[in-house]
């Protein structure tokens, strides 16, 4: 049945436009607006929301399961063995809107919906390959992360989490074979077709191992000639099972695994997930913590954002400005180095605040720095963009609109290009990102070029924000006075020995956060990073999903290349500037 006390508007909509006795409004910790549909509505609902219904729903932001089998806390839930969970985004509404599905059985299957949102294929290919949830009518419906040859749906709560729950390794002759078999490549089989009559094709692999592919990822390339005709990405290399390990590790030891996600973010990573744990368990964090995790965060993404630059040049050709950008970011190393004692994975941000104050002679570094960084920006501004050789290798080339880039789940730098001036920093403030001036860069057309144009401005105004963050210092504690801030703070802990032992109790075994769950999300180094958190009332998570921005990023690969030639093909990849492990997980 339908609620009707505080119903969000977009529920009540949804009543009015369908059975609202089918409907069922589930209040939630984050308070987006959640609503559990019927199988045979979803479909119909999704349409309405994306092309009917007033400042539609445009993009859909994310799509997961969740495995319901051994949950306990479940209330205002419907009963289901497993639940499908849209998340869609609005950017006219400024609004969140998760849709959920509860499917019963071992063998759950719904409809597809890659007609209402092209995005929707890799997801739909991931719940089916982690949680063995088939969508009708998919047109691939194949492993996309796991070999073909894996056995079982790893996220799946009856599936081992640890490897010496599998038993021995072997590969006996048969087995070899049938993994020799699988890797053979057939084009049908990839969701290939014959597009053109009367031409010929070749098939061109472009990786695992190319330096253009900035990492492990295979790229089948179709092509007419010099011309791409279709795409095909083989992802899943990088593939650990992050999110499968959240399951085993307690909220505080998990930590650390968030700075591989994109392993070029840093404590960008540990933001969103640090933000979602404090929303569970009601931790309010004290305003040196906010400024201190923004500074963190801002010196982050221009190292992020000096890689793309230095190995973007680089893949189109030119040479010098990737050692002079790493150098840079060697700087910014030495600062994050000084502070958290760490570099590219500090691991440092806590559930309440950050592992100790700043050091002495931060502000010196952090001075330093902003006066080093904005002449050589200037300089690669000469040697890069201005660069006519450049220019014509990125300008027109890989352009998308920006209903495109909407309908296929770009965000960050990649959607701004297109003229869209969205960013949570502005749009959804934390961490008080609202009590700090800057602006938000925008290009126009959409190419590789503006996606540069993009960055380049991004890195101008982070120098902003970290002198600003110099500036207006707040004094105060380095974590929150919360009995589940992680570690707690000690000191009492040598005055009365029932401290001692919950202080204890909470370094080793973590906090235990109340049921409930929540999804935060910030906006990342290469676009929008959430994480949601689902938890039992354990010491550790019972569903973590990390909804990262390259997933999506490299999906659209394909439809922006297609027309273009090989030669190009490279700059669109390094214009769109993803992480393999950010896809992978």
């Amino acid at each position: 049945m339908m609620r009707s006390i505080q119903t969000p508007d977009i529920i009540e909509e949804l009543q009015r436009q369908f059975e609202p006795t089918e409907l069922w409004w589930q209040p939630t910790i984050d308070e987006v607006p959640t609503v559990w549909v019927p199988p045979h509505q979803i479909r119909s609902i999704l349409q309405f929301l994306q092309y009917e219904v007033s400042k539609p729903y445009a993009m859909l932001y994310d799509l997961t399961a969740i495995d319901e089998r051994v949950r306990t806390h479940r209330v205002d839930q419907q009963p289901s063995d497993f639940t499908v969970v849209y998340h869609v985004l609005s950017f006219d509404r400024n609004q969140d809107l998760r849709l959920k599905v509860a499917l019963l059985g071992d063998a759950p299957s719904l409809p597809s919906i890659i007609d209402i949102w092209p995005s929707a294929n890799w997801y739909e290919r991931e719940i089916w390959d982690l949680f063995g949830i088939y969508f009708v009518n998919h047109p691939h419906m194949r492993r996309i992360l796991l070999p073909s040859t894996w056995t079982g749906h790893p996220l799946r709560k009856d599936h081992p989490a640890r490897a010496t729950e599998m038993g021995e390794f072997r590969l006996p002759v048969e087995k070899q074979q049938d993994e020799e078999r699988a890797l053979q490549f057939n084009p049908e089989d990839w969701g290939m077709t014959q597009v053109r009559k009367n031409s010929d094709f070749m098939f061109l692999n472009l990786g695992p191992a190319h330096t253009g592919t900035h990492g492990i990822l295979r790229l089948v390339l179709q092509l007419d000639g010099e011309e791409i005709v279709d795409i095909v990405p083989d992802i899943g290399f990088h593939h650990r099972g992050a999110e499968k390990m959240a399951e085993r590790q307690t909220w505080h030891t998990y930590i650390p695994y968030t700075d591989r996600i994109d392993y070029l973010g840093g404590v960008m990573n540990e933001l969103p997930y640090v933000l979602a744990v404090e929303k569970l368990a009601g931790i309010e964090v004290p305003d040196r913590v906010k400024v201190i995790r923004v500074m963190m965060a801002e010196l982050f993404r221009i190292a992020s954002h000096l890689v793309w630059y230095g190995t973007f040049a680089q893949d189109v050709g030119q040479i010098s400005p990737v050692f002079y950008m790493f150098t840079d970011r060697e700087h910014i190393f030495q600062i994050v180095e000084a502070i958290t004692g760490g570099r590219m994975h500090p691991g440092w941000f806590r559930i309440g605040g950050v592992a100790q104050d700043l050091p002495e002679g931060w502000e010196t570094l952090i001075r330093n720095f902003l006066k080093y960084l904005p002449p050589r920006l200037d300089e690669y501004d000469d040697l890069v963009m201005h660069n006519p050789l450049f220019k014509a290798r990125t300008q027109g080339i890989g352009h998308y609109t920006q209903e495109q880039a909407i309908a296929w789940g770009i965000t960050g730098p990649g959607l701004r290009a297109t003229g869209c001036e969205w960013d949570f920093r502005k749009a959804r403030p934390y961490s008080g990102y609202e009590h700090f001036d800057f602006e938000i860069p925008v290009a126009a057309r959409g190419d590789c070029y503006d996606r540069g144009i993009v960055r380049v401005e991004e890195m101008r105004q982070s120098l902003r924000i970290i002198q600003q963050c110099l500036e207006g210092m707040p004094a105060g504690p380095y974590k929150a006075d919360h009995p589940l801030t992680t570690p707690p703070l000690k000191e009492r802990t040598m005055v009365d020995i029932e401290t001692l032992i919950a202080h204890f109790l909470s370094v080793s075994w973590g906090p235990v956060i109340p049921p409930g769950e929540v999804s935060v999300g910030i906006e990342a180094t290469k676009g929008l990073n959430s994480y949601y958190l689902i938890s039992d009332g354990e010491a550790w998570a019972y569903r973590a999903r990390i909804r990262t921005p390259s997933f999506p990023h490299l999906q659209m690969v394909p439809c922006m290349s297609r027309g273009f030639l090989l030669s190009d093909l490279v700059a669109i990849l390094g214009s769109v500037d993803y992480v393999l492990a950010d896809v992978d997980r």
